[in-house]
């Protein structure tokens, strides 16, 4: 039986690969009850209410952190665009931008570069 967060016979995934993809689900519903959070959180107007709610909130941001954590621990590569995006003023974009580039140009020597280049069609 195949799950959702597969996209590949799960059975012929490694150990490694399943729980990478289950963290991932993980991180998915974690942002997911976030946003749910949000929208209850707009809405309602008891104060007790409010308060379980933004209690409960800051259970699912602290849930959505530790995910990330454990897949950046995974995924050196990710976690090193993440650090050139995160907590950083200015445009975001450019950030992202450079620090994929970082990475990439860090790889190119190793053929384990995953860039297409679609970045550079940009603006043309």
């Amino acid at each position: 039986m195949g799950f959702d967060q597969y996209h590949e016979p799960p059975d012929e995934l490694s150990e490694e690969t399943r729980t990478f993809a289950r963290m991932c689900a993980n991180l998915t519903e974690e942002a997911q009850a976030i946003g749910w959070y949000e929208q209850r959180l707009d809405l309602e107007r008891d104060e007790s209410a409010r308060a379980v709610m933004l209690d409960s909130l800051g259970e699912e941001y602290k849930h959505f952190c530790m995910e990330l954590e454990f897949l950046f621990r995974r995924k050196p590569r990710w976690r090193e665009i993440a650090a050139g995006v995160l907590f950083r003023d200015g445009d975001i974009v450019a950030h992202g931008e450079a620090a994929e580039a970082a990475t990439g140009e860090a790889e190119a020597g190793t053929g384990t570069g995953s860039s297409l280049g679609i970045g550079s069609l940009r603006g043309r």
